[in-house]
């Protein structure tokens, strides 16, 4: 039987491509300090052995004892694990390479697909009252981005708006009907958002069309523009919305966090 006397849990949101290079690391880092900044709590899991979500809000390499790592594999407590970030309400579980080997250590574990499940939902996560989870996701669909799915509430997938954008959606739209089926059966999309559009281009104009078109209401109204300043602000160890509050891409992903929360009604 449930406890009905602690807290509802914070919505937990893996944003996924199985696609580098489509602004996945930079829409969690974004979206997790707009969520801030409207109010919200917010945890950003970085499930990338390349830790760019951790790099990017500033968690140098030496300060990541403990990661996702220990959080899937070792008896580590989260108050090890959650490290607070400069940004007030917005925490991080840091990733390193050492996550790289994941994948292979959880073969062996009979629950490998569970993992990040249980971990996320310890009665210890209560205390630190979060609203939003975000999983950064690594660019594949391995037994990380499963644990993500199974972990998770809902998937938001970053799709670039370039030529063939669509296509590379199949496969990561297939991995979400086997997760359905064999671990998570309420598992939804919670939407797909273009990045690095243009709209002097005709092409992000056509895949936007195609997208809506084929896509219909899991489509964002939220379009974020290719933007100078949102490729600047990690290589400054921050979020664009501190790097250039008043930059396009800011005002974004601003946009994209007012459309999740009214989406969610949190």
């Amino acid at each position: 039987m449930s406890d009905l006397s602690r807290p509802q849990g914070p919505k937990i949101i893996a944003v996924a491509n199985q696609k580098g290079g489509v602004g996945k690391t930079t829409t969690s880092i974004n979206l997790a300090a707009a969520l801030v900044e409207a109010g919200k709590r917010v945890l950003v899991v970085d499930l990338d052995p390349q830790g760019n979500a951790s790099t990017g809000l500033g968690v140098e390499s030496d300060a990541r004892e403990f990661t996702t790592y220990e959080l899937l594999l070792e008896d580590i407590s989260l108050d090890e694990v959650i490290q607070e970030t400069d940004f007030d309400g917005l925490y991080i579980v840091p990733a390193t390479i050492d996550l790289s080997s994941a994948d292979i250590e959880l073969i062996s574990n009979e629950k490998r697909s569970f993992l990040l499940h249980d971990a996320l939902r310890q009665t210890a996560m209560d205390a630190f009252a979060l609203d939003y989870i975000l999983i950064d996701c690594p660019p594949s669909l391995n037994l990380l981005t499963v644990n993500a799915m199974i972990a998770a509430h809902s998937i938001l997938v970053p799709l670039q708006s370039e030529f063939f954008a669509l296509e590379g959606l199949s496969q990561l739209m297939l991995t979400i009907r086997e997760v359905r089926q064999s671990g998570n059966k309420d598992l939804r999309i919670e939407g797909v958002v273009l990045t690095m559009y243009d709209r002097r281009n005709n092409l992000s104009q056509q895949v936007e069309n195609d997208a809506r078109s084929n896509l219909g209401d899991l489509v964002f109204k939220t379009v974020i523009p290719r933007n100078v300043r949102v490729s600047e602000a990690p290589s400054f160890a921050m979020p664009v919305l501190t790097y250039d509050t008043s930059s396009k891409g800011a005002s974004a992903y601003r946009a994209l966090a007012k459309e999740l929360i009214s989406n969610n009604s949190i």
